[in-house]
């Protein structure tokens, strides 16, 4: 089942075509054939330059790169296949036969039209409360008319001829059996007065020519589907199969929108989610498993994704859901593999953390902490910049540490901490031996433990004092400790 992905370059990838580009990419791998990248730039007007790479950064990122089409080389858009060009502004030949072809079938016709008179049938049609459509004045226009026109060089569009008094019947693979009455279906243009075809004619070519088995995309194409059925049936050509996919929405069930969430695709790496985490929160945006199941790597997606089990109400955008997921995820990977990823991103801003044997030690205090990636480096400053001293912090009534005994507490911490050996310095030593300083002093668990993590990290919460003060290790420990007493 050859599937595709054909996004417009007019910005950066939308989260919605992810998931679209996702459930293609499944169904093309679980029948052990090929996903493909088209690139749909017929509205020249809108493409913006460097939206093709965003594309493929993004899918490559997640992991579900075309195997055919446009993919990326070495950072560059190249084309792979045999089935070329996958990039529509450079078809336009192939359009034009075909607009030509229809012409001649009487399938299609010239609209010579002014926007002015467009405009004009379309206010009347809504004062009559009808919807707007095309009036179809073009079509009474003789052949000799259309010849002295055409000769003219009068603007023009190619606008197809809807069959009208057919119903037009089709099983969606979402949606199931779905009927449309071809009267009420607009003429739609099929190719722009500027020569270039519209997305119905060229998606139409360009799926039978590149022999795609399943087209999947959002429901707002949906009420597109009798034009698109009606070409291929006049082009003499067998129709694909089609899934309709269910919008995504904000929580208030309003169509997703950049006013309430961010729907670039790629901002969500630059955020710091893992692609797991995104692939799996996408795949479950409209699907259910059957099953309680809510974690799934991309090969157990292969195993259980089915267009059956697509629904078709609407999916909202929950970051909630996304976050815990997240959270989910980051447990799972292994403290190597976490430490890989999370390791650029420190060092960018410690240089020391690029060859610190220690790291993963350090990412293992914060694993079960973090979120986004990018936390990870202010989650592991104190480890690479001494804390700033903040009498404030350490200070603490709620935790019985208090001006007048302040003093003591450091010191009690200073002497117990200076007596352990720097062979017996880890966490279980350094619990063992503090709170054998609680007994002696006659202090609580928090009087000792608010103090010891807010002189050494800085920071009001982190991970556990114990393990943080083994992480530093001794002759840094007590040297913070010492800094603190000295404040006071």
């Amino acid at each position: 089942m050859r599937t595709r992905f054909a996004p417009s370059p007019t910005g950066l990838l939308h989260v919605g075509g992810l998931r679209t580009a996702l459930y293609a990419w499944l169904i093309a791998k679980q029948s052990k054939d090929h996903f493909l990248l088209r690139i749909e730039d017929t509205d020249q007007a809108r493409s913006i330059p460097g939206a093709t790479e965003n594309i493929l950064r993004t899918l490559d990122w997640v992991g579900i790169p075309p195997d055919e089409g446009v993919i990326l080389r070495e950072g560059v858009a190249t084309q792979t296949g045999d089935k070329g060009p996958y990039i529509q502004s450079e078809r336009l030949e192939l359009y034009k036969k075909y607009a030509d072809e229809l012409i001649a079938s009487g399938n299609a016709y010239p609209c010579f039209c002014t926007e002015e008179r467009l405009k004009n049938m379309r206010d009347e049609q809504m004062k009559r409360k009808q919807a707007p459509m095309y009036d179809r004045h073009c079509l009474s226009l003789s052949p000799d008319d259309i010849e002295q026109r055409l000769k003219a060089k009068e603007k023009h569009v190619i606008r197809m001829k809807m069959p009208h008094g057919n119903v037009i019947k089709f099983t969606d693979d979402i949606r199931g059996p779905i009927e449309f009455q071809a009267h009420l279906v607009d003429d739609q243009v099929l190719v722009k007065s500027d020569g270039f075809p519209t997305y119905h004619l060229a998606h139409v070519v360009d799926d039978h020519f590149m022999e795609i088995g399943l087209v999947i995309r959002g429901e707002e194409w949906l009420s597109s589907l009798p034009k698109h059925l009606v070409l291929f049936a006049a082009l003499g050509w067998a129709a694909p199969r089609y899934a309709h996919l269910p919008l995504l929405l904000n929580k208030d069930r309003s169509k997703l929108s950049k006013r309430q969430n961010d729907v670039s695709a790629e901002s969500y790496k630059d955020k710091g989610y893992l692609p797991e985490a995104m692939i799996n929160f996408l795949a479950m945006l409209g699907w259910n498993p059957g099953t309680t199941q809510e974690l799934f790597t991309t090969e157990e997606l292969l195993e259980a994704f089915t267009l059956e089990r697509v629904q078709k109400a609407g999916a909202v955008f929950d970051l909630e859901k996304l976050d815990w997921l997240q959270g989910q995820w980051i447990r799972k990977l292994s403290l190597s593999d976490l430490s890989e990823r999370i390791r650029p991103i420190v060092a960018e801003k410690y240089a020391a953390a690029e060859n610190d044997k220690e790291f993963e030690k350090k990412i293992a205090l914060i694993q079960e902490r973090v979120t986004l990636l990018p936390e990870a480096a202010d989650m592991l400053s104190f480890f690479y910049e001494e804390p700033v001293i903040d009498t404030a912090m350490i200070l603490s009534a709620k935790q019985g540490v208090e001006a007048a005994n302040v003093t003591m507490i450091i010191k009690a911490l200073v002497d117990t901490l200076d007596g352990l050996s720097e062979k017996k310095w880890n966490d279980a030593a350094i619990k063992d031996a503090l709170e054998g300083a609680m007994a002696t002093h006659d202090l609580k668990r928090g009087q000792i433990l608010w103090p010891l993590r807010a002189i050494l990290t800085g920071k009001p919460f982190s991970p556990g004092a114990y393990e943080v003060a083994a992480a530093l290790g001794k002759e840094e420990t007590l040297a913070r400790l010492q800094k603190a007493s000295a404040a006071f």
